[in-house]
């Protein structure tokens, strides 16, 4: 079934710049400059390839605009846009963990990555678009209210969130994160909201450090709809497909949101060098085509996927390509050139140790009601 796919990319969102880290390190002494993980390459290439498929004439372009400081500010404390706006005015900076650098003109390409995000989710509530997909940059699920992180300058969904719930086109939103990353800024922003449910499926402990783990639950009000699926390296396709449908599936559905945003990172790629995950370009087709399901179920399918993570300049256009086609209904004929290596490795089986962490995360939910019925 064909569906119309909004699609958001604008040339700025390549020119942000990161500068020239040696990947996580600044230059400098002993250190080449060379090129930061977090740079224009994959997320270019993956517009590129868009383009070059011929799938570009059959999506609906939806235009990004800027959000404005209201928007910023329902999300983040002033003190933060302050910073990151006199950063940028001043030729640039970082967003507030050492590791998030951009370059001059950086507060208002965060703007823009938040307002893509927005963009494509009035898409989709307006019936412009069936689903839409957000390709911004930069990415914006590790963003916290009062400081970037991870490379995130803004949090790109929440403020998307925020921005609908304003207008009131939206009360209940669940987010489902699959970046290789835990989705920490989602998490903390929603903590205490019962109207929000954040599902994060990541490599256990692998950034940040200290967050991501089955029991983190959320408090107050918010108690029961903050879930956590901290898997193992190495977890592939199996894995991920599993979490879906034993845990995010059967606790979206409950929740029953007005929208689905998820938060679209391909960095579980087998080939990303900042994850130690196995999923192939056909796992993520198979995570896109559970949660379109997810959708029509659970609100008349308005899902909107919007871009984080996802750093093999290689693969994340493959991947990509992967999740639009599921959906826009729409076959290319691209073939993932590096299946011939990663497409029948063993990793992409689930196995018996993460099935016990799914398990696990599985029995939270259903404690706190927000999965119904036996296992």
């Amino acid at each position: 079934m064909t569906r119309k796919t909004g699609y958001v990319w604008h040339e700025r969102y390549a020119w942000h710049d990161t500068g020239t880290h040696a990947g996580l390190v600044p230059a400098g002494g002993y250190v080449q400059p060379y090129r930061n993980f977090e740079s224009p390459d994959s997320k270019a290439r993956f517009a590129g390839l868009v383009e070059v498929s011929g799938l570009i004439d059959q999506l609906t372009r939806v235009r990004a605009q800027e959000v404005s400081d209201e928007d910023l500010l329902r999300v983040h404390t002033p003190a933060h846009l302050d910073r990151i706006r006199s950063q940028s005015d001043a030729g640039g900076g970082d967003a507030g963990d050492g590791f998030s650098p951009f370059g001059r003109g950086g507060f208002e390409l965060g703007k823009l990555a938040a307002g893509g995000t927005l963009a494509a989710a009035r898409a989709v509530l307006d019936g412009t678009a069936d689903n839409a997909y957000a390709l911004v940059r930069p990415p914006g699920h590790h963003a916290e209210p009062d400081q970037g992180r991870g490379y995130c300058l803004f949090a790109n969904v929440p403020i998307a969130i925020e921005a609908l719930r304003a207008e009131r086109r939206v009360r209940r939103v669940a987010i489902f994160d699959y970046d290789v990353h835990h989705g920490n800024g989602a998490q903390k922003i929603y903590w205490n909201d019962p109207d929000v449910l954040t599902i994060s499926v990541h490599q256990d402990r692998l950034f940040p450090v200290d967050s991501g783990l089955a029991e983190e639950r959320g408090g107050d009000a918010g108690a029961g709809t903050n879930i956590n699926v901290p898997l193992p390296a190495g977890s592939g396709d199996g894995a991920y497909w599993s979490v879906v449908d034993r845990v995010a599936g059967p606790a979206i559905r409950a929740f029953a949101p007005d929208l689905i945003i998820v938060s679209s990172g391909f960095d579980p790629s087998a080939l990303d060098p900042l994850g130690r995950m196995s999923v192939t370009s056909n796992g993520f087709r198979g995570i896109a085509e559970r949660l379109l399901a997810i959708a029509d179920d659970a609100c008349d399918g308005k899902i909107v996927f919007s871009h984080e993570g996802g750093y093999s300049a290689v693969h994340v256009p493959f991947c990509g390509i992967a999740v639009l086609e599921v959906l826009s209904g729409i076959t290319t004929g691209v073939e993932d050139p590096f299946n011939v290596s990663i497409g029948s490795s063993p990793t992409r089986a689930l196995t018996e140790w993460q099935t016990d962490i799914i398990d696990r995360s599985a029995e939270f939910a259903r404690a706190l009601g927000l999965i119904v019925g036996e296992p």
